[in-house]
């Protein structure tokens, strides 16, 4: 989803050393402070080996590592920095483990400047000496250990030959090589060459039947020499041939060949390729082309290839080098090919092996290049011979001595991240264009030096894609325009500078924003382009806030760049530039008035912009106003960092004792909303924050940690979450701590949801690899398929959900849209049967989202002739057959999806969507017997029981791709949420409700599953209670083989049946307790004391922890009060007390269930923030106006407002789109939630179903959140409105005055459940805003507005109310009925 793409560590000066493993061959080169390991054919980065992981005071030197080498046989890594030398071995089951092997430190003078090793023989070169070393164990260690060293002049290149008898060096200021023996350093040769000697090779051939010394040469002039000893003397190395220009080429030719180099092919490489390929399959026509691979191979030739100065490759081959005695050497030209073939004379070149492929990798440098060379067609002279593999991240015509080795410090890039620039720590920078639509790579356009003598670098800027950029120096206070000619401009002291997205990328005016230390803004306009670029100060002027702000921030510009000061229809949309931070944590946000774009200065030509910023001239020059266009207080005080997002988004960072505290918060704070989205305590620092948007507008939080980058996407809320609100999650990790051991500097977001990160001095990009989408892997030998993208990913987390998604359906069923979810679930059918694509299935139209199920059910009714013969004669049909929402249907889909689940849903969400689906069926075949609460419970009650059923399964259907972490598995629950309960309580078919309960278990329902269905809450009839009571005390005594009468006691005494235990004891005679309890029940309990002895037994059940059995006694004792304690503190088992209170007390008014209610449930309540608790609570008080507005109003209001004791409230739970729809049931059902409603502002309730919009956004169904805003009815009970120009106003969401005939008319009448004559004052409404909950008031016009209208709407809803009251009172007579009426 997000992988390495590119890694920035600088382009390789020097030679290049390389590491052969089974697989794979390693590139490595020294860089900067670290030695660089890629993989050669691909030049993948794996990792950075830092110097100063072993030798810490190394760690911010200027020296770089200047020696490299390689050791095949053992794994190893040397490298040297001065005179420090540091090996690393690889291991591990794959070779992907480094470690530190051991250290060398040598005299600060002995500045190393050769190395090699071999077979655990280490030889270095410093400036003044050579010396040998060996590897032993010391202490179980393995240490170096000297073995001779003698002086010689600076030497440039160390060399053991294949032996290791002997020793080639060359000298900085000398051309001469010397040879000298590996045991005792004696100096047993040296050869003089006519120029400066460039390379030394030692020729290593196991295959060969030579065992003495070869040695090959290179010099300036591309010229190779080939050195053998002689029969006489086989340790004097003679000259036996040379390789030059014009034993390539013809003498015309070569003349005019000033610029080649030459390089020898590894005979061992090639020789392993070449016989691969002649071991392949061959036709007749391929053995002619197989002939020259033949004769290289057969005859042992040493092939060499010379670069020419157009590109065009020379491959020579010299012949009878192993031939005893050696007789006169063959050197023949084998190939020319075209020119261009390279971009010109590389000063390295090597052939490395491709493990399993029939071809070479040929890697050059500089630049970095690798290249596939397929055998057959390169000696065939083709040109696809030789194809261009990769190529180093850095530019082709960078120079390597231009690469900063200084450590990245900070990035900036441009508001669209089509440019980046990046300050390192010595004050130079570089600016570079990301180029994501051609390579996907960084071009370098520019950078600046830290040369001595120049003001330092401290902010800079990056303009037009990263061609133009700005810098700024602190101590001049000078802000440098980096163009020809450059432009200047003296600036007051700024501490931070950024640029504004313009309104057209091909305007030539930029506008920047400086923020000054003491929090003063500065405007700066530049002209980028055109014959006199320029910068022009425009402006100072300052945030009017009533105290200094802890921090100005700007707001990222990423989600609507090239959008700013631009709308729809002409109308002007001006985004936020700045965040404003207080010292108390409150998060302000800004615009200029007028809008700000760029603009040309005052003093030039206009260029048609969106004009120039609302300017207010004052003494001191023109200043620009600034207007607040949201508030929130988040309380956070200290914070160390904040980041605001282009949907403004704000994240801030405080530090506490336990970690960092990181905290997410939203502009659109309200009662309903507190702006905390998310909160999370981070044991590691964080190092760093920033934003992106994706193309639909969701935000993306990169939050860096010192080795590690985590991406924080919003995640999609669901119906069941147990923590409601808007949650943020982890949905990637960026974890360099395996590659480079440099703490992260920086990281920067660029376009396309690419992350640039800075560690030390290189820089790593990530993003999404564009040859791995739907590719094959070669190596891997599988395919790959169509990864998916960061965007994806998050829109998949949090983005539109299908309209087949488990929630979708779920939501559907809840809001009575049971004829969608038939459509759905039939249209879901017929696209698994086709077999198409899933992205190819056809989908609803929206329009039938906004269907209720009578609309759907008169638009899928057949259509039926108007007329028909009196008697009509009923058509033998098949209903199934006339209804595609069938059984068999839903069977096969069931099947199907069983067999194949969804690719793109969870295991989870793939249980979910079949319980749904089963469910959507029985409710199809019950929903004429019940009402559309019943239906609600009995939606929640069937999705309990499956998901619980398919929780207790030993496996869950699994997803072929489950992302990147592995989701949550089903887990049981123990009892339907409160939430589903409250459906059943105001349902009308509680009869049939609690028939399907019993059989849904199993038809013996014991106290446990009365407990998790909630019976006993929602059971309105008394008798009903008391008769179902005594079939749980029956089946609680049946449950088991014992037939233990303790366990149905409680149950049976609170029916007053003592007598019937009294008989169940006579048959429990197996019981320890038997004789005793058929003794004491034989006694007359309507005595006191018979009581008075029971009420004693109870506590000393009590003291021996048999709660259960110590109520009974008290309720045989007639303590029902007692009786209710033990079930509250000692059971916590609120509800089997309620359920005693009713059926002792045989309805709802008795008074221990008013102290349950009162002491228990609705402080319970408030503390967990559960609004369907508390309002059933509330509407057993019969304070059903509460019951009402506790769904709506904020609980801190409500507390002030009931008399019951609050000590706690949780948090408010706004997050449920039922609340709305319990809302709109309750509050037009009596006189009293009529009452309630009343006291609830129209401001409140459009707020209100906003936030529930917002909710159904968070959870994907956004048509549904459509349909609740086209149709939600803010119609409230009142008189009607006899004035006739008010039946002509439109209806409003602020101030609705609705006559009872529009809100009411489908109700046959409103129950009065008030005693209208006492009726209490109406209470205070609920405010539009708690200050309590951090709500940041408006400005003070609008506000006073609003209050006054809020009021004015108040007031007239009162009256309302109490007119309705009024007409309450009165008689009403109904006249008797009239036939005559009809007619």
């Amino acid at each position: 989803m997000l992988d390495l793409t590119q890694a920035y560590t600088g382009c390789p000066s020097s030679s290049l050393q390389f590491l052969h493993l089974p697989r794979e061959t390693l590139l490595l080169y020294p860089f900067a402070d670290s030695v660089v390991v890629l993989n050669a054919r691909t030049l993948a980065f794996i990792c950075a080996l830092a110097f100063w992981e072993v030798f810490p005071s190394t760690r911010h030197l200027t020296q770089s590592v200047q020696c490299l080498a390689v050791e095949d046989g053992m794994k190893l890594v040397v490298a040297s920095l001065g005179h420090r030398v540091v090996a690393w071995s690889l291991s591990g089951p794959r070779n992907d483990y480094w470690r530190v092997h051991s250290s060398l430190l040598l005299p600060e003078e002995q500045h190393v400047t050769a190395l090699n090793c071999t077979s655990g023989l280490l030889a270095v070169g410093t400036r003044s000496t050579l010396s040998v070393y060996t590897l032993i164990l010391e202490n179980d260690l393995p240490t170096w250990s000297l073995k001779w060293s003698f002086t010689v002049p600076s030497l440039s290149r160390v060399r053991f030959s294949p032996s290791l008898m002997y020793i080639a060096t060359t000298s900085l200021y000398d051309n001469v090589v010397h040879i000298y023996l590996t045991t005792t350093g004696r100096k047993t040769q040296a050869i003089s060459h006519p120029r400066p000697v460039t390379d030394l090779i030692w020729r290593n051939s196991p295959s060969s039947s030579r065992d003495d010394p070869i040695l090959y040469t290179i010099t300036t002039d591309a010229t190779l020499r080939i050195f053998l000893p002689v029969l006489d003397a086989p340790q004097y190395l003679q000259l036996h041939s040379a390789l030059d220009t014009f034993s390539s080429l013809p003498f015309s030719v070569a003349s005019r060949e000033n610029n080649s180099s030459i390089f020898r092919l590894d005979r061992e490489v090639m020789n392993a390729a070449l016989k691969s390929v002649l071991a392949q399959a061959q036709s007749a026509e391929e053995d002619g082309r197989r002939r020259r691979i033949r004769e290289i191979t057969e005859e042992g030739w040493d092939v060499f290839l010379r670069v020419l100065g157009d590109g065009s490759l020379v491959v020579q081959a010299v012949a009878n080098i192993d031939r005893r005695p050696p007789t006169l050497l063959k050197q023949f030209t084998l190939l020319q090919t075209a020119p261009g073939v390279l971009p010109g004379p590389p000063a390295h070149l090597y052939i490395v092996p491709n493990p399993g492929r029939a071809s070479l990798t040929l890697v050059t440098s500089p630049p970095l290049k690798s290249y596939e060379l397929a055998i057959l067609p390169f000696f065939d002279a083709r040109a696809d011979g030789l194809r261009l593999q990769a190529s180093g991240a850095e530019h082709a015509d960078a120079d390597a001595n231009e690469d900063s080795r200084a450590e990245v410090v900070r990035f900036m890039r441009t508001p669209n991240g089509e440019g980046v620039g990046a300050l390192r720590s010595d004050g130079c920078g570089e600016v570079w264009n990301f180029d994501w639509a051609k390579t996907g790579r960084l071009v370098r356009k520019g950078r600046w030096a830290a040369l001595e003598g120049t003001e330092r670098v401290d902010h800079f800027v990056v303009l037009d894609a990263g061609r133009r950029f700005v810098t700024y120096s602190s101590a001049s206070s000078l802000l440098t325009l980096h163009t020809t000619p450059p432009a200047t401009l003296h600036v007051p002291s700024i501490a931070s500078i950024f640029a504004l997205s313009p309104s057209t990328h091909s305007s030539p005016y930029r506008t920047l924003i400086g923020i000054t230390a003491s929090y003063t803004i500065v405007i700066v306009s530049a002209t980028i382009s055109g014959p006199l670029p320029s910068l022009v100060l425009l402006s100072e002027s300052s945030l009017p806030l009533p105290a200094p702000p802890k921090m100005i921030l700007p707001v990222d510009p990423m989600a609507w760049v090239g959008q700013y000061g631009t709308g729809t229809r002409g109308v002007a949309q001006a985004h936020d530039v700045l965040l404003s931070v207080s010292e108390e944590g409150e998060l302000a946000f800004w615009i200029p008035e007028g809008g700000l774009g760029d603009h040309p200065p005052s003093n030039g030509p206009a260029n048609g912009a969106n004009g120039a910023a609302q300017m207010v001239r004052g003494r001191e020059g023109p200043t620009v106003s600034w207007k607040c266009t949201g508030m929130v207080r988040t309380g956070k005080k200290g914070f160390s960092m904040a980041r605001c997002s282009s949907a403004k988004k704000s994240v801030l960072v405080v530090p506490t004792s336990d970690g960092a505290e990181l905290t997410i918060w939203d502009s659109k704070e309200s009662e309903f909303a507190l702006g905390l989205e998310y909160r999370a305590l981070l044991g590691d620092a964080i190092t760093d924050l920033d934003w992106a948007a994706t193309p639909d507008g969701q935000s993306l939080l990169a939050v860096g940690f010192a080795h590690r980058v985590e991406l924080l996407c919003q995640q999609r809320a669901t119906y069941f979450d147990s923590t409601p609100g808007a949650q943020w999650g982890v949905c990637w990790k960026v974890d360099l701590s395996r590659i480079v051991p440099h703490p992260i500097s920086d990281s920067i977001w660029l376009a396309r949801g690419t992350l640039l990160v800075g560690a030390g001095h290189q820089l790593f990009m990530f993003g999404q690899r564009r040859e791995r989408r739907g590719s094959l892997d070669v190596e891997e030998g599988k395919r790959v398929g169509q990864d998916e993208s960061l965007f994806e990913h998050v829109a998949r987390l949090n983005g539109p959900l299908d309209e087949y998604h488990p929630q979708m359906l779920l939501q559907c069923l809840l809001w009575e849209k049971i004829e969608l979810v038939k459509s759905v679930i039939v249209n879901l059918a017929r696209n698994v049967e086709s077999g198409r694509d899933i992205h190819e299935w056809e989908s609803l139209s929206i329009e039938k989202f906004s269907q209720n199920d009578e609309q759907a059910k008169a638009r899928n009714a057949p259509h039926r002739p108007k007329y028909s013969l009196l008697f009509d004669i009923p058509e033998q049909k098949d209903d199934e057959e006339d209804d595609p929402f069938s059984p068999s249907v839903v069977k096969k889909l069931l099947d199907n999806l069983e067999e194949k689940p969804l690719p793109h849903l969870t295991p989870s969400e793939n249980a979910s969507l079949l319980v749904l689906i089963q469910t959507a069926l029985e409710i199809e075949e019950q929903r004429r017997a019940l009402d559309p609460n019943g239906l609600r419970y009995l939606i929640s009650m069937r999705s309990f029981y499956i998901l619980n059923q398919r929780a207790s399964e030993p496996s869950t259907p699994a997803s072929p791709s489950s992302g990147p972490a592995a989701p949550p598995q089903l887990t049981r629950r123990e009892r339907l949420r409160y939430r589903d309960m409250i459906w059943a309580f105001h349902s009308d078919s509680q009869e049939l409700l609690l028939s399907t309960s019993m059989a849904a278990c199993g038809g013996k329902m014991c106290w446990p599953d009365a407990r998790a269905l909630g019976v006993f809450t929602w059971m309105r009839s008394a008798d009903a209670m008391r008769a179902h009571m005594e079939v749980v005390a029956r089946n609680e005594y049946m449950a088991g083989d014992l037939r233990d009468p303790t366990a149905c006691s409680l149950f049976y005494f609170a029916l007053g049946k003592a007598k019937l235990v009294h008989g169940l004891w006579r048959q429990a005679a197996w019981h320890k307790e038997y004789q005793v309890m058929l003794k004491f029940l034989n006694n007359d309990f309507k005595e006191p004391r018979w009581r008075t002895a029971a009420l004693k037994n109870a506590f000393a059940l009590l003291s021996k922890r048999r709660f259960e059995y110590a109520a009974a006694f008290f309720l045989l004792g007639d303590s029902l009060k007692d009786a209710v304690n033990v079930c509250l503190r000692n059971l916590s088992d609120w509800q089997l007390a309620v359920a005693l209170a009713r059926v002792v007390e045989q309805g709802d008014d008795g008074p221990i269930l008013r102290d349950i209610l009162n002491g228990t449930v609705i402080p319970l309540a408030f503390k967990e923030g559960n609004r369907y608790l508390a309002s059933w609570a509330f509407w057993l008080l019969h304070r059903r106006d509460l019951a009402v507005r506790i769904l709506v109003t904020p609980l801190q209001d409500m507390a002030s407002t009931i008399d019951v004791p609050i000590v706690e409230i949780g948090d408010p739970h706004y997050d449920d789109p039922s609340l709305a729809l319990l809302f709109s049931q309750l509050k037009s059902k009596t006189l009293q939630t009529a009452q309630g409603t009343s006291e609830i502002s129209g401001r409140t309730e459009f707020n209100f179903v906003l936030q529930i919009a917002r909710v159904f956004c968070r959870m994907g169904c956004h048509v549904l959140a459509l349909d609740l805003v086209r149709s939600w009815s803010f119609q409230r009970p009142s008189t009607v409105v006899r004035d006739g120009r008010a039946a002509l106003r439109p209806p409003s969401p602020v101030s609705t005055r609705f006559a009872l005939e529009p809100a009411l008319r489908h109700k046959s009448s409103i129950l009065i459940d008030i005693d209208v004559t006492t009726a209490p004052p109406t209470r205070r409404a609920s405010p539009s805003r708690s200050p309590s909950r951090g709500g940041s008031p408006p400005p003070t016009v609008a506000k006073d507005a609003l209050k006054l209208n809020d009021e004015s709407d108040l007031v007239a809803r009162k009256a309302g109310i109490g007119s309705l009251m009024k007409s309450a009172k009165q008689d009403v007579k109904v006249p008797e009925f009239d036939m005559g009426a009809f007619f």
